[in-house]
């Protein structure tokens, strides 16, 4: 009986310790945790923005419009909704306005990889209007931003609105020249209309004409 009551107490002792030891364990691996916004801020202090030069476009979030920015980098077929992107440019996100959106604001942007030197150009369209019958003008903001080698942010560069009044208007919003390194071309910026929707879509024409059959 004594032996029996001897084997209890140490097979109480074991769980007990067991039990303590794996109780410090969880304590241990929850150490970490316990303080994460410290941890959060230094990882993301030396993260840099992504993309050198940044087209942005807003309009007001309560105008249920489509608005789609297009940006043609030199020398290169234009990006906009129905090409989302080429080895250069990539348009990242195209927003429907209140359509299936469950933001609170309407936005489009477009980002490069790189900083190609000559012409740039961004447009705007109004792609779908509340009323396209008796359409009521929608003010939209563009802005242009490049983030030049050895910058973590991006500097703004170019911004100005601009009124887009009937379905499917479009506007050149900007034409204007980079150098190689990112610098803004003195006398280089203007709003000379030229259609990427029409230059898109003629790209597309003379590709079908010289796909071979089958």
């Amino acid at each position: 009986m004594e032996e029996f009551e001897d084997d209890s107490g140490t097979i109480f002792r074991d769980v007990t310790l067991l039990a303590l030891a794996a109780f410090v364990a969880m304590v241990l691996m929850l150490l970490p945790f316990l303080n994460p916004g410290a941890e959060v801020e230094n990882e993301t202090d030396g993260i840099a923005d992504p993309g050198n030069v940044i087209v942005e476009l807003l309009w007001p979030p309560e105008r249920d419009a489509d608005i789609d920015l297009w940006v043609k980098a030199p020398e290169r077929l234009p990006v906009g909704f129905p090409n989302k992107g080429n080895e250069v440019v990539n348009l990242l996100r195209d927003d429907l306005g209140l359509f299936q959106d469950l933001t609170d604001i309407n936005y489009e942007i477009v980002y490069s990889r790189g900083i190609v030197a000559g012409e740039w150009i961004v447009n705007v369209q109004a792609y779908r209007l509340e009323d396209a019958m008796q359409p009521e003008p929608v003010r939209v903001q563009a802005v242009v931003s490049v983030k030049r080698e050895g910058e973590d942010r991006p500097t703004p560069i170019l911004k100005k609105e601009v009124e887009l009044r009937f379905l499917r208007h479009e506007l050149t919003v900007f034409r204007f020249a980079l150098t190689g390194k990112g610098a803004l071309v003195h006398g280089s910026v203007n709003d000379v209309h030229h259609s990427l929707i029409q230059e898109y879509a003629l790209a597309q024409d003379r590709s079908r004409l010289i796909r071979p059959d089958g």
